[in-house]
């Protein structure tokens, strides 16, 4: 049915590409890191609201791996998925890869784990609903 609205499970992973403009670098003509951890931040939060369906918010950034720069021009495509559920949490694993358009040539840029709470109105840590994770991922059902 066209223009129908349907609560569909959550995806699986969260997937978004950015431009790196001269304004998003350092002195280096490079991704200035607090931009990139802001677009991982960005994915993490995106990815764990669809997969809790509430409202979340960040806890903390674990170990973020800085593995090759992203040169203004490139494009990076973050990849963001739920890899762990517990009761108000998760963790999301985000990883960027840079791309030079012209050449297809791509690289591991950044790859990072992120904790995210869901909370309630008043900003207090909340219980997630049920869920079930994809077997791929080998976590067990909370």
């Amino acid at each position: 049915m066209e223009g129908a609205i349907s609560n569909q499970p959550p995806p699986e992973e969260t997937r978004f590409l950015e431009m790196v403009f001269p304004e998003q670098s350092n002195h280096y003509g490079t991704l200035f890191g607090g931009t990139a951890l802001s677009l991982m931040g960005k994915a993490a939060f995106v990815a764990a609201s669809r997969r809790a369906r509430r409202a979340v918010v960040m806890a903390s950034s674990e170990k973020v791996d800085f593995h090759h720069p992203v040169k203004v021009g490139q494009v990076v495509e973050l990849h963001a998925q739920v890899v762990r559920i517990g009761r108000t949490s998760m963790t999301v694993i985000v990883e960027m890869v840079a791309e030079t358009l012209l050449s297809g040539q791509r690289a591991l840029a950044m790859r990072g784990s992120f904790e995210m709470v869901t909370v309630d109105a008043t900003g207090r840590p909340a219980e997630m609903a049920a869920v079930t994770i994809s077997p791929s991922t080998e976590e067990p059902v909370s």
